[in-house]
């Protein structure tokens, strides 16, 4: 497995395994803690999995929390995912910057999202499963949502949206995010 810096966003890594494929399928290895704390991340930190199933051209994001935040590894386990990480820590020097990747089931890559990060996805296949792994247990108090096309953030989602639900649908601004965080 190899880790690689995400320019874009500092402290974001893009971690791709090897799979190895023969008649049967392929195997591959997702989570090595080892190459997790070579970047100086560390493995113990993940409590939670979670994954999500969505059809072609559902889209889920932009989310963030709020307080401390949450870190996250995502990867597509089954289909395409477009997805985005959305830097909004204010001390970051990739403040503001986004960075954009394509997501499969076939190569398992996984996507490390520092907290104060926003993310979202949206689904390229009839089915995509995403997993996520995360550092903090849900508290639904400090769920934050940015709308998903916010022509600040300029996100090019690939297809047209034929489902999201009503809280990403009714989702503020950027700008208005940002200053009810400052308050």
């Amino acid at each position: 497995m190899k880790a690689t810096e995400v320019p874009q966003i500092a402290g974001a890594y893009l971690f791709e395994p090897e799979p190895h494929a023969d008649e049967r399928g392929f195997f591959c290895r997702t989570f090595d803690a080892d190459v997790v704390r070579s970047v100086g991340l560390d493995p113990h930190a993940f409590v939670q999995d979670s994954v999500s199933r969505s059809a072609r051209g559902v889209l889920r994001g932009l989310h963030l929390r709020s307080g401390a935040g949450e870190a996250k590894l995502v990867r597509c386990a089954y289909g395409r995912i477009f997805d985005v990480v959305v830097d909004l820590r204010p001390d970051s020097p990739t403040y503001r910057h986004r960075a954009c990747f394509a997501l499969s089931g076939e190569t398992q890559a996984t996507v490390y999202v520092p907290a104060g990060c926003a993310h979202g996805f949206q689904a390229l296949t009839a089915t995509a499963d995403t997993a996520y792994r995360i550092d903090r247990p849900h508290d639904p108090a400090e769920d934050v949502v940015i709308a998903f096309d916010d022509p600040e953030l300029a996100i090019p989602w690939p297809l047209p949206v034929t489902s999201m639900s009503r809280r990403d649908r009714e989702a503020p601004r950027l700008a208005e995010v940002l200053t009810h965080r400052e308050k």
